[in-house]
């Protein structure tokens, strides 16, 4: 099975710096096979035929704080769960000088629907979608400084989600898909 795992808040501000190459040693470590690292944000492709997302997500948070001792949140997501998410994923949608567009990958704990009645958002500017497990994002950049995504931060939603702007989030799917043979 092909997964990804996404780190939250690595290499972020200089705060919580990990090494992609030790990072993937960490992930060889832990039984895990073909890992292919992508950008410094942490994000770890990799395939496990034995255990579940929740299984390999525990596994990994263990390792990351035995080998770099930090704790650092990690998210684990099979090809088919991104698969659905950029399905959805407007094609149109761009992280470029016009228009600023984001997955923002859930938690189980507020991975529901029900998650965008708490957030601030600024109709005229923000477009977002609520998929399960990703709230997709998307303004035009001329209007960044009124887009409700401004207002998320320090919230508690901004503390279960881990972000990639479209450019990253579709590079991640790419490497995935390469990993799946498909």
């Amino acid at each position: 099975m092909v997964y990804i795992a996404l780190l939250r808040g690595i290499n972020v501000g200089g705060n919580n710096k990990i090494n992609m190459k030790e990072l993937k040693a960490t992930f060889e470590r832990a039984g895990l096979s073909n890992v292919v690292t992508y950008i410094n944000t942490g994000n770890i492709i990799f395939t496990d035929d034995s255990r579940t997302a929740p299984e390999l997500s525990s596994l990994l948070e263990e390792a990351i704080a035995s080998d770099f001792g930090l704790s650092i949140r990690v998210m684990v997501r099979t090809i088919e769960q991104i698969e659905a998410i950029m399905a959805a994923l407007p094609e149109h949608w761009a992280n470029d000088g016009e228009m600023k567009s984001d997955v923002l990958y859930l938690w189980e704990e507020i991975d529901n629907e029900s998650v965008l009645e708490g957030l601030k958002l600024a109709p005229e500017i923000d477009r977002v979608i609520y998929v399960p497990g990703a709230v997709l994002w998307s303004y035009d950049r001329q209007h960044a400084g009124r887009s409700g995504m401004n207002k998320i931060i320090g919230t508690k939603f901004y503390s279960s989600v881990t972000v990639r702007n479209v450019n990253t989030a579709r590079k991640i799917y790419d490497l995935m898909k390469t990993a799946a043979g498909l």
